[in-house]
Parts: structure tokens; C-alpha cells; sequence
């Protein structure tokens, strides 16, 4: 549909319930904790490495981002992997006898891996892309329960947490302002709606989905919209979620046929955001909404635009 099945799944849908309430921890600590982690979702990865559980992690899916430095070297292809690839991948320790992984996360269950892995007496937990911001802070917690990591889990999930609050108690209301808002997935024009993930972070931020209009039950809130179709809504704020992919700027924006006059274009409030920070629901959750409400404060604070 667009970019890959990789973006599709970590963006996710749902609606987000405001206010956010912290949910109680999932699942109880483990009696031992895994020595041996074999992580295919880029999303469980970073928030394995944020609480403390990255040097039981061997293996991780290869489309992993973060942490920038210290990812173990054995990468697999999560969107196509085999039991091969994973199965022997272990170090074995006095303490480790088996090369088999104890612990196997997974965000997609590509080539029913779930299935071959469970029978062959390997515990397979299946993260799918958070639907909700509770069900996001779930898996943090989910994860540090699983590995040994209860309270760096909870930590962090509480930290996410007091940040969107906080972000979104901080833009002012802005009656008689509207903030038309285009989020650019990859260059043919595939956006979300606010009935996405992502998209319930904009509009509890009070802006205006110019996809709205556009979707229908056939796209599943990513609709495709048009050049045209964008120009014409003259949207104050864009942002791009495709500048590690496809190289996609401020600069490149304007230089699109009829950008130029658009109201972002003209005013600066084109915004680039990481590929990964915008299509990952763990640990970088909070950087994504940090990064979302500057934007719509920058636009909001903007003279120029409500003179």
C-alpha cells in the first residue's frame, strides 16, 4: 500500500481516550529471567534497550533503529523469517545450555513463525502495532515483566505518559484558529487520518486532518490524497514522516508543482520528523509527541497567520 508492510503495521489504529490513564502492569515477573532474547520488532527492540534489557537481547529484527549503537550484530528478516534463523542463535553459558532463544518477541506473524517456534518449545510473545496509547504502554510493561525489568518498564511507561499529558494540557485554545494539518507518509501523497494512532495524537492537539475528508472504509485511514488536493487545503503545518526514506525536506515540498503557494511552504511550518520515531510506539512515543506539539505551537504562535 505504502512504503511496506513494516510502516503499515507499526502505525497502527485507533482512538486515544483522554484523559490518559496509566494502566496496571501486565503480566507478573518472570521467575528467571531470560538470558537469551531474539527480538523481530524494531518498536520491542528500542524499548528492550530503554529499560535495561538490551544485553539479554542476541538477535533482533534487522529494520531495528534504535538504539543507535550497541544493537547486537545478528539481524533477521522479521517480515520473512525462518525457524532456521533463529533457532540456534543463542551463546551458550554455564547458565544457558541451549542455543534456542527462552524469549522471542514478535510484532507480525510472518510465515506463521509464531506456530513453528511454540512447537518446538520456544515462548513466543506476539506485540502487534498498539492500537491505543494504554495498549502502547502495555507492552512496556509487558516486556519489562517478561524480562526482569518490572520497575525500569513501569518507569518508563509512567514517564510516556506524564509527557503526552503534559503536552497536550500545554497548547493554549486557539478558538478562531484552525490548524490545517497534511502528514506526509512517502511521496505519492499516503497519509493517515484521525482515526489512526498517530492521527488521535494530532487531533488531541486540537488541529484539523486534512485526510479526513478523503478516507473511506477501503484505505483503513491511510488514504491516498492528491497534489491537487493538497494545494487546494492549503495546509498551515505539514508534516513528513518520509525524510529517512525518500529523502523528503522543506525544500523538496516546495519545489512540488503548486507547493509554493501553500500556506506551509510559504510560512516555514514544513516539519520532518524520523521514520522510525514516527512509525514506532515504545520508547520514542514521547519524542513523537514532543515533536508534534512544537509544531502546532510554532504554527499557533505564528503572526503572520492570524493578523
Amino acid at each position: 500500500m505504502f512504503k511496506s508492510v513494516r510502516l503499515t503495521l507499526a502505525l497502527g489504529l485507533g482512538v486515544l481516550s483522554l484523559p490518559l490513564i496509566v494502566a496496571n502492569s501486565v503480566g507478573a515477573t518472570t521467575a528467571k529471567a531470560p538470558e537469551c532474547v531474539v527480538s523481530l520488532s524494531p518498536t520491542a527492540t528500542d524499548t528492550l534497550f530503554s529499560i535495561g534489557a538490551g544485553p539479554q537481547v542476541q538477535a533482533v529484527d534487522q529494520d531495528a533503529t534504535f538504539p543507535a549503537k550497541g544493537l547486537p550484530a545478528h539481524k533477521i528478516n522479521a517480515l520473512n523469517p525462518s525457524v532456521e534463523s533463529i533457532i540456534g542463535i543463542c551463546k551458550r553459558t554455564p547458565t544457558h545450555h541451549s542455543a534456542k532463544p527462552d524469549l522471542v518477541i514478535i510484532s507480525y506473524d510472518a510465515n506463521q513463525i509464531k506456530e513453528k517456534l511454540t512447537n518446538l518449545g520456544v515462548k513466543v510473545v506476539e506485540q502487534d502495532a498498539a492500537t491505543s496509547i494504554s495498549g502502547a504502554l502495555a507492552q512496556i510493561r509487558q516486556l519489562g515483566a517478561l524480562t526482569g525489568h518490572s520497575v525500569a518498564a513501569n518507569k518508563l511507561a509512567v514517564s510516556i505518559s506524564r509527557t503526552i499529558n503534559a503536552d497536550i494540557a500545554s497548547v493554549p485554545a486557539h478558538p478562531g484558529k484552525v490548524v490545517n494539518v497534511y502528514y506526509e507518509l512517502d511521496p505519492t501523497f499516503y497519509s493517515l487520518t484521525s482515526g489512526t494512532f498517530v492521527g488521535t495524537l494530532l487531533k488531541s492537539l486540537g488541529v484539523v486532518n486534512i485526510a479526513d475528508p478523503q478516507s473511506t472504509s477501503a484505505d483503513a485511514g491511510y488514504p491516498q490524497l492528491s497534489a491537487e488536493y493538497i494545494v487546494s487545503a492549503n495546509p498551515q503545518l505539514i508534516l513528513l514522516a518520509d525524510t529517512v526514506c525518500c529523502k523528503v525536506n522543506a525544500s523538496v515540498v516546495a519545489a512540488r508543482s503548486g507547493f509554493s503557494t501553500v500556506s506551509a511552504v510559504v510560512h516555514g511550518h514544513v516539519i520532518g520528523i524520523n521514520d522510525s520515531v514516527a512509525s514506532q510506539w515504545g520508547a520514542h512515543l514521547a519524542i513523537l509527541m514532543n515533536q508534534l506539539t512544537a509544531a502546532v505551537k510554532s504554527v499557533l504562535n505564528d503572526a503572520q497567520l492570524w493578523g
